[in-house]
């Protein structure tokens, strides 16, 4: 009888802390043991100059989230977990978002409707509060903390999703009640609003003013009011999407506070730039997003951030829409005014090989550091670790194995999103993900499919041990 299900031999195994030459043991979709010599096992896996990294958790997708009349997100979890399974991503966190009007358990049961069955990765689910009404401020949302949505979505924008100040003070409250963590997209509305409204009165609508209508003064006075409500509730957030060097001053402002606030990037600010905004005719809705990318000085000030530990994860922010399509960038299949362009890029299959690249390729980032801010830190953050995000005794086996000399030029026919397009058409990178397990078992190798639909299951999420509070006794504590 063989020992084990599945062992991977002879390669080079690597965490967020260490880089050790080592085979995997598995047994029961789970690691038993890590060593040499371990013995025999059903199937086996040579991984003899390639590297073993743990599968990457991204923590900001969205998947067949609900929008407005009119529009639909291109991926459902299918569609969007094969992508991620190819692109080396074995846990995924998109959003049940809550619409206004509707109570916040109602957005959970939808959502799970739409994923059981479909996922190939492993899920959780963030919340979206749109709505905190009493009742959602003091029986859904500490009720859905304690069943395992642990993580939940604020925004200082879009007329739909946006809250108040109060309202955003109100659900920090509860968050620091449970013991749960508020990411904040953190933009100002009113002045996007005001500076949205002069350019279209000089004709200004073109997809390239979406940038110059949210500049980063807007995310920087957001950024530092977003830090202000965490302090004077004392709880820790996430800044999800920092795009530049102005919200990335307010971070180091408050860090040296004292105060944990957290920070998330994403590869658009790392490898677009406003320009790409600016191209022929109407193809530069391809890239609005927000908040916008800058420009290459910005490139690097959120490289450093990478690098110096300002950044605790990194994420995709996955929002997809095609371009050619009436339900996508082209709304009732028009051109439209940037004002009307769905936000958000596709990025979940390309995330981790753009980074490797020139992250990791480039020296700008260590291996480790490469897995700790797109594997172990997520994991922590939201809950997850050490079932996910590390190579341990007792965690998922969910790995990738990469072939760190692989060059690739990314093609959107070679991808496996429901998008028509990729905003990173062209780019060379080296190092790629070749195979791909979720719990032991091998669910894309050599870009093709080797799980089917439902073999990823739903994770509640435990309460975050990093996003505590100080419980300070004076200054600012409730």
């Amino acid at each position: 009888m063989k020992q084990f299900d599945l062992l991977i031999r002879n390669g080079t195994v690597v965490t967020a802390s260490d880089t050790v030459q080592c085979d995997i043991a598995i047994a029961g979709g789970r690691i038993v043991q890590l060593g040499h010599d371990l013995g025999s096992a059903r199937e086996e896996i040579d991984a003899s100059g390639k590297l073993v990294l743990p599968g990457g958790v991204d923590a900001h997708c969205h998947l067949d989230q609900p929008m407005p009349d009119g529009l639909k997100m291109a991926d459902d979890f299918e569609s969007g977990t094969i992508s991620a399974a190819c692109g080396g991503t074995t846990t995924v966190i998109p959003f049940a978002a809550q619409e206004k009007g509707e109570s916040l358990r109602a957005a959970v049961a939808d959502y799970h409707r739409r994923a059981e069955g479909r996922a190939v990765v492993d899920y959780a689910f963030h919340l979206i509060v749109s709505d905190p009404t009493e009742t959602v401020l003091r029986d859904e949302l500490p009720s859905l903390i304690r069943k395992g949505y642990t993580s939940f979505k604020v925004y200082m924008t879009y007329d739909d999703l946006k809250l108040n100040d109060r309202e955003i003070l109100d659900v920090l409250t509860v968050a620091r009640q449970e013991g749960a963590l508020v990411m904040i997209h953190a933009e100002n509305s009113d002045c996007i609003a005001w500076l949205t409204d002069r350019l279209e009165a000089e004709q200004k609508t073109a997809p390239r003013f979406h940038a110059i209508a949210r500049p980063m003064a807007i995310e920087r006075e957001a950024t530092h009011r977003a830090i202000t409500f965490s302090e004077l509730v004392d709880v820790p957030i996430l800044i999800v999407h920092v795009s530049g060097r102005e919200a990335v001053e307010q971070i180091r402002w408050s860090r040296a506070r004292g105060m944990k606030i957290f920070a998330e990037t994403c590869p658009q600010y790392l490898f677009l730039t406003a320009s790409d905004l600016d191209q022929p005719g109407y193809h530069g809705a391809k890239c609005v997003c927000s908040p916008p990318p800058r420009d290459r000085a910005n490139q690097e000030v959120i490289w450093d951030g990478l690098a110096d530990g300002l950044f605790t994860i990194f994420s995709s922010d996955h929002a997809p829409f095609r371009y050619d399509d009436p339900q996508g960038k082209q709304p009732g299949g028009q051109e439209v005014p940037f004002r009307y362009i769905p936000n958000g890029i596709p990025g979940l299959e390309t995330r981790l090989p753009l980074l490797f690249s020139e992250g990791v390729g480039g020296g700008r980032i260590s291996l480790n550091q490469f897995v700790a801010l797109t594997s172990t830190n997520p994991a922590k953050l939201y809950g997850l670790h050490p079932r996910k995000g590390t190579i341990a005794i007792g965690a998922d086996a969910d790995l990738a194995i990469w072939d760190p000399q692989r060059e690739v030029v990314i093609r959107n026919a070679d991808l496996h999103h429901a998008v028509d397009y990729t905003p990173y058409e062209g780019t060379r990178v080296k190092g790629w993900p070749v195979t791909t397990l979720v719990r032991g078992k091998v669910v894309a190798h050599e870009g093709k499919m080797q799980a089917t639909a439902g073999h990823g299951e739903f994770l509640p999420c435990a309460l975050p041990e990093m996003a505590k509070p100080r419980y300070r006794t004076s200054g600012g504590s409730l």
